[in-house]
C-alpha cells in the first residue's frame, strides 16, 4: 500500500509493555514514525528499532515542550501524534487513510477522534470517559502543543483551523489498575491546586458539596455510565470523590497558610 504524506510523533520512556501494540497498528501508515525519548532503561528502544522508527534522544523538557521538540523533527506536513500506550483500531485506520484519498487534507486542518479507554478488564464505552475526543491529525504548520492545567500533567493541542471528525476509536490502555488510577489522581490533584492558586481562586463549600454531587449524577446516569457495569459505577463514584479530594486539598493549603501567618 502507499504509505500516507504523514509523520507518526510520539515521546516515550521505559515503555516496553505498550510500544509495541502502538507501532503495529501503524505499520505502513506513515512516511516515517518519529519517537523521542528521554532516558528509557527498559526494551523500548530495542522494540523501536524493529520498527525502523527514527529514534532520537531527548532528557525530559517537560510534556509540552517535549511533544513540540519530536514535532520539529517530523519531515512531513501532516503528523499523527500518538501516546505509546494508545492504539488504532482498524476503522480509524481506515478512517484516516479515507482523510487522505477524499482529499480532506485540503479542507481540513486538523481532525477529531475519539478515545476509548480499557478499565477494570472492558472497555468503558459510556460516563465521563467516553467519548474522550481528542485532536491528534492536524497539520504541522498549523498546530502546536501548550500547557494545560500547568502542563506537568496534561497538554493541549491548538490548531489554527477547521477539524472535522473521524471514524473509528483510539484505543486508550491508560490505567493499569485502580492503584495506577490513584497515582494519577494524586498528581492530578496536586497540579490542580497549583493552577487554583495561580488563578487566585479560593476555597469554595458550595463547590465543595456541589461539585462531587454532579460529576456522579453526570457520569453516571446523564452520560449512562451505569451502563458499563461495575466499572462504570467505580468511575462514576471515583470522579465524585476526587472532586471532594481536590476542593478539600484547597481548604487544607488555605488553612495552613492561614496558620502560618498568624503564628
Amino acid at each position: 500500500m502507499t504509505r500516507l504524506p504523514l509523520s507518526i510523533s510520539i515521546i516515550s520512556l521505559n515503555e516496553e509493555a505498550n510500544l509495541r501494540r502502538c507501532l503495529a497498528s501503524v505499520t505502513d501508515l506513515a512516511q516515517e514514525i518519529v519517537i523521542v525519548d528521554s532516558g528509557s532503561t527498559d526494551r523500548t528502544a530495542e522494540i523501536a528499532e524493529e520498527f525502523g522508527v527514527k529514534w532520537v534522544h531527548q532528557d525530559w523538557l517537560g510534556y509540552t515542550a517535549q511533544k513540540n521538540f519530536c514535532l520539529s523533527l517530523c519531515s512531513q506536513s501532516w503528523i499523527l501524534a500518538l501516546d505509546c500506550d494508545e492504539e488504532l483500531t482498524p476503522e480509524l485506520r481506515e478512517s484516516i487513510q479515507q482523510f487522505f484519498a477524499n482529499g480532506d487534507d485540503q479542507k481540513f486542518d486538523g481532525a477529531w477522534m475519539s478515545r476509548l479507554v480499557w478499565f477494570m478488564g472492558r472497555w468503558i464505552h459510556h460516563g465521563d470517559w467516553y467519548p474522550d475526543r481528542k485532536v491528534r491529525l492536524f497539520r504541522k504548520d498549523k498546530s502546536q502543543w501548550a500547557a494545560d492545567g500547568g502542563g506537568q500533567v496534561h497538554e493541549r493541542l491548538d490548531v489554527a483551523g477547521p477539524c472535522t471528525t473521524l471514524k473509528g476509536d483510539l484505543l486508550h490502555y491508560s490505567f493499569k489498575n485502580i492503584q495506577h488510577y490513584l497515582v494519577k489522581h494524586v498528581q492530578y490533584s496536586q497540579v490542580f491546586l497549583q493552577t487554583q492558586q495561580g488563578k487566585g481562586k479560593r476555597w469554595s463549600l458550595l463547590h465543595t458539596l456541589f461539585r462531587p454531587w454532579w460529576r456522579f449524577t453526570r457520569a453516571y446516569f446523564l452520560k449512562l455510565g451505569f451502563l458499563d457495569g461495575f466499572p462504570g459505577l467505580w468511575i462514576a463514584v471515583a470522579t465524585a470523590f476526587f472532586a471532594f479530594d481536590r476542593y478539600s486539598r484547597m481548604f487544607e493549603s488555605e488553612a495552613e497558610a492561614g496558620a502560618k501567618s498568624n503564628g
